[in-house]
């Protein structure tokens, strides 16, 4: 058939209206699948840490396989003492490669004060060699009857230490425990941290373990927007008064992972017994 001038626009206009038409479907539909985005989330390593030690190629491999895709550390160097002495023979470099290979990477990291105070280059190094981009303070491990001022105190030091992570690329973040859930008279101690805090240079990592005691991951994630970085992840049934798999307590998921978004929340750990991971992994893996 001759192809006349009016015949090329007639079909190329149509060709084009067809790219655009299939431009605005999602890829995923495209290709017979679902447009919703796999949820990813990672695993802390201080309840799996005698395992690592004895063999942490193949408890890496153990986690990835169960559907974990990150992994949390605890500085070796800050936890000597509490059973991840023998990773420090490792540098950062090797133990990265051994991370990448099992599947996993990793993300973040917890570091005592007493190591940020005193050995904070060294640490950015090893945090930079693993490719992490956070640096979480695990406490600031205060004294039990320690005031509102001695933790603002604190905090304002660890604004101190934070400019220069920030200097370095590195976000700061701050993990609570139940302790600073805690009041001093009508003030709640993780608000006044909060206050102190600079909202840029530490983040929140929030630990939702502390269901238990009333407080809810998701209402700190509505009420301070992008001051959250993370989450450790728990849940916890009141029948049993225990800890549970993940989705078998009494945690709202959906409205956490919901209200996570407003919160900045970028990474999502699971820290409970090894006995839970992986039910909370076969539980995380359908969201």
């Amino acid at each position: 058939m001759k192809t006349t001038r009016r015949t090329f626009i007639k079909t190329t206009g149509k060709a084009m209206a067809s790219a655009a038409l299939l431009s605005q479907i999602p890829s995923s539909l495209l290709a017979g699948g679902s447009s919703k985005e796999k949820f990813v989330f990672g695993f802390q390593t201080w309840t799996l840490r005698e395992k690592l030690v004895k063999d942490f190629p193949g408890t890496l491999v153990e986690m990835s396989k169960m559907g974990y895709s990150e992994v949390e550390m605890c500085s070796p160097l800050g936890y000597i003492d509490s059973g991840f002495g023998p990773l420090n023979k490792m540098t950062g470099s090797e133990m990265n490669r051994i991370i990448l290979d099992s599947g996993l990477k990793c993300t973040s990291s917890h570091y005592t004060f007493g190591e940020l105070r005193e050995s904070l280059g060294n640490r950015m190094e090893w945090a930079n060699a693993l490719g992490m981009k956070q640096m979480i303070l695990s406490s600031f491990w205060l004294a039990d009857d320690a005031s509102v001022d001695d933790y603002r105190r604190a905090a304002d030091e660890l604004n101190g230490i934070a400019e220069k992570t920030k200097a370095a690329g590195i976000q700061m973040g701050f993990h609570n425990h139940h302790m600073e859930f805690e009041k001093r008279g009508n003030e709640l101690i993780y608000d006044a941290i909060l206050d102190e805090l600079d909202p840029e240079l530490v983040k929140m990592q929030f630990q939702v373990a502390v269901v238990n005691i009333g407080y809810k991951a998701a209402d700190y994630f509505r009420k301070y927007p992008g001051r959250f970085i993370s989450a450790h992840m728990a849940d916890w049934s009141p029948e049993k008064e225990t800890e549970v798999p993940i989705g078998k307590g009494m945690v709202d998921w959906a409205d956490l992972i919901e209200a996570s978004k407003t919160g900045g929340v970028k990474n999502f750990f699971v820290e409970m017994d090894p006995e839970t991971f992986k039910p909370s992994a076969n539980y995380l893996n359908k969201i």
